[in-house]
C-alpha cells in the first residue's frame, strides 16, 4: 500500500489546477474583489467600415478601439462585463468569446455580458452582410480575432482582481437626446421601400416644415457604476447613456465615437494615468434605438470633425463627475446573473413582397422604384426569406449587483422599452444595455410597428412585432427571481 502525505496531495492538486488554467483567487463571502483590463481591438486597414448604406474602406485610425472588461467577485459568484467599441457583434462572436472564457476560467457563460457600443466608425463584428443569417457562416478573420481578445481581456481582469468597493448613481443629461422618429403633417408623402405609406419618418431633417411631433420619448438618465480599491483608488467606471452614436467622422476613418472620448476624458478628470493608474472607464449603449443627438427644430449646426462627439462626451462626464464625488461605497454586495434563451418568430415577406423583391433584383433598371433604398431592401428581403429560419433563440440576460440591476438585450432598443423596464424592475436602480450578447438590429414596440418608419421595415426589424413585449416580460421575471433569491 502506498501512502501519500497531505502536503504532497496539496501540491498535486495545485499543479492540476494550474495545468487546467482555471485557478482563481476567491474572497471570503461578502468581500468584493474586482479586476479590470482593456484589450486593443482596432481592426485592420482596408476593411469596409459599416454603419451606413455606403461602406468606405478604412484608411486611417483616428483613435484606437478597445474591449474593456470588468470582473466582479463576491466569493460565491463572478461576473464579467465587457464593452467593445464596435457597431454590433453577432451572437456567434459573443458565444465564441464566452466559450473561451468558460474554458480558461471558472466564470460561467451566463455570468458574462458582452455588448457593443454602436460606433458607426469601425468594421463589423457581425460579418459584412447584416441581412444574412450569421449562424450559417463561419466567423471571419476579424470576428475570430475579436472573440479571442475579449476572452484574453477577461482573463487579464481576473488576474488583476483585488479587494474592492462599489457604488452606483445616476445623473440627468437631457440636452443631447432627441427622439429621431417624427409624425409629419397630413398630406406628406411617406412612401417606404415596400410601396406603403408610413405614419412616422426617422431623421426627417433639420428645419423640415412638415414636422408635427416626435413619435416617442427619450431617456435622459445616465446610470453608472463606480468601482474602487478598498482604500479609495479608482478602478473602473461603467456608464450607460441612451444615445445613438454621434458621428462627424471623416470618410475612411476608424473611431470609437463619443464612447471613447468619454472614457479618455473621465480618466483625465481623475488625474490621468498619474492620478488613476490602471483606471478603465467604459460607456455602454442604453435604449437609443429611436434616439439621436440632432435637434431637428433648431438651426442647422456646422461642426468640425469630431467636435460634436467631444461636446457630448464632456457634458456626460462632467455631470457624472460631480455625482461621483458624493458616492457611498459598499464591499458586501451580492452578485448574480440570469439568462433566458427566448424563442422569437422571424418576420417573413408576403408572397407579394417577395415577388416584387425578386423583380427589382432581376431588373433594377426596368422597375420604377417606390423608394431610393428599395434595391437594397429587395436583396435583404430575399435573404430573409431564403436564409433565416422561422424562429430564432436570443439571449436575454439580467444581472444583479447589490441593490441595482442591469438588463441586456441583443437589439437596438427603443427608449420607451427602457423606461418600462426601469418602472417595472423591483430593484432600486436598473438600466438596460443594448446590443448585448448578439445583435438582431431594431426592436420597435408594437405601436411603433403600427406607425412604420425605417426602424420597423422588414429586415431592419427582423423579429416578430410582439418581441419587445415578450422580452420585457422575460426580464421582469428574471429580475424578480434575482431580487428574491436567498
Amino acid at each position: 500500500m502506498t501512502f501519500v502525505r497531505k502536503s504532497d496531495c496539496f501540491v498535486l492538486c495545485l499543479a492540476l489546477l494550474l495545468m487546467t488554467g482555471r485557478i482563481t483567487a476567491q474572497p471570503s463571502a461578502g468581500k468584493l474583489l474586482a479586476g479590470v483590463s482593456e484589450s486593443n481591438i482596432t481592426p485592420f486597414l482596408d476593411e469596409l467600415i459599416v454603419g451606413n448604406f455606403t461602406k468606405p474602406a478604412a484608411k486611417y485610425i483616428h483613435d484606437e478601439l478597445y474591449a474593456k472588461s470588468l470582473v466582479l467577485d463576491d466569493g460565491q459568484n463572478q461576473l464579467a462585463i465587457v464593452i467593445i467599441d464596435n457597431i454590433m457583434a453577432s451572437a456567434e462572436v459573443c458565444e465564441s468569446a464566452k466559450s473561451l472564457i468558460e474554458m480558461h476560467t471558472n466564470i460561467k457563460k451566463e455570468n458574462v455580458l458582452i455588448a457593443a457600443t454602436h460606433t458607426h466608425s469601425s468594421i463589423s463584428a457581425s460579418g459584412e452582410n447584416f441581412s444574412g443569417y450569421a449562424a450559417n457562416r463561419e466567423l471571419d478573420e476579424y470576428q475570430r480575432f475579436l472573440a479571442r481578445r475579449i476572452s484574453d481581456g477577461v482573463r487579464r481582469a481576473i488576474y488583476n482582481k483585488q479587494p474592492a468597493r462599489i457604488a452606483h448613481g445616476s445623473v440627468q443629461v437631457p440636452q443631447h437626446v432627441f427622439n429621431r422618429r417624427w409624425f409629419l403633417k397630413p398630406g406628406t408623402d411617406m412612401t417606404n421601400p415596400f410601396g406603403e405609406q408610413d405614419k412616422v419618418r426617422f431623421n426627417p431633417g433639420v428645419g423640415n416644415p412638415n414636422l408635427d411631433k416626435p413619435a416617442g420619448p427619450t431617456d435622459p438618465e445616465v446610470s453608472f457604476i463606480s468601482v474602487q480599491t478598498q482604500d479609495g483608488k479608482p478602478l473602473a467606471l461603467l456608464a450607460n447613456y441612451s444615445l445613438h452614436y454621434v458621428g462627424g467622422v471623416p470618410v475612411g476613418e476608424i473611431s470609437a465615437d463619443y464612447y471613447g472620448v468619454f472614457a479618455s476624458y473621465f480618466k483625465d478628470l481623475l488625474g490621468g494615468e498619474k492620478g488613476a493608474p490602471g483606471f478603465v472607464a467604459m460607456m455602454s449603449n442604453g435604449t437609443s434605438g429611436d434616439v439621436n443627438n440632432i435637434n431637428v427644430k433648431a438651426a442647422p449646426e456646422k461642426r468640425a470633425p469630431y467636435e460634436k462627439m467631444g461636446i457630448v462626451a464632456r457634458d456626460v462626464a462632467d455631470a457624472i463627475f460631480e455625482k461621483y464625488k458624493t458616492l457611498e461605497y459598499k464591499t458586501d454586495v451580492k452578485l448574480a446573473a440570469s439568462v433566458e434563451n427566448l424563442q422569437l418568430g422571424v418576420r417573413k415577406p408576403t408572397s407579394k413582397q417577395l415577388a416584387r423583391a425578386r423583380e427589382v433584383v432581376a431588373n433594377p433598371d426596368g422597375v420604377k422604384l417606390y423608394h431610393p433604398l428599395e434595391s437594397h431592401y429587395a436583396k435583404s428581403v430575399i435573404l430573409q426569406e431564403e436564409e433565416w429560419p422561422d424562429k430564432i433563440s436570443v439571449v436575454i440576460q439580467a444581472i444583479r449587483i447589490g441593490d441595482m440591476a442591469l438588463t441586456a438585450i441583443p437589439f437596438e432598443v427603443f427608449a420607451e422599452t427602457g423606461l418600462e423596464l426601469k418602472q417595472k424592475s423591483p430593484f432600486k436602480s436598473t438600466f438596460n444595455v443594448s446590443l448585448a450578447n448578439g445583435s438582431y438590429i431594431y426592436l420597435p414596440t408594437p405601436r411603433q410597428h403600427e406607425w412604420g418608419g425605417y426602424e420597423t421595415w422588414l429586415t431592419t426589424s427582423k423579429v416578430e412585432k410582439e418581441a419587445s413585449v415578450k422580452i420585457v416580460s422575460s426580464l421582469v421575471k428574471q429580475l424578480s427571481k434575482l431580487k428574491s433569491a436567498p
